[in-house]
């Protein structure tokens, strides 16, 4: 029997430690570290998640970058 995968609201199976910022002041910040350093911008990562102004890609360095799509950033 498989064992329960965790899913974070933001990165959903993939591994909060394995997921980059791709932009603005937290560029090159995993999303764990600024879950644990920056609550209030996580939160904007979630809401942006949830209006569907975002996403994460695998490139060709094999990490995963979190991108937002509106200009708008926090």
């Amino acid at each position: 029997m498989a064992l329960p995968q965790e899913v974070s609201p933001l990165t959903g199976i993939i591994a909060e430690e394995c997921v980059v910022i791709d932009f603005g002041d937290n560029e090159g910040k995993s999303v764990l570290e600024i879950q644990d350093t920056n609550p209030s911008f996580y939160q904007f990562l979630i809401d942006q998640k949830e209006s569907g102004n975002f996403s994460i890609r695998r490139t060709k360095d094999k990490i995963f970058r979190l991108y937002i799509h509106n200009s708008s950033i926090h």
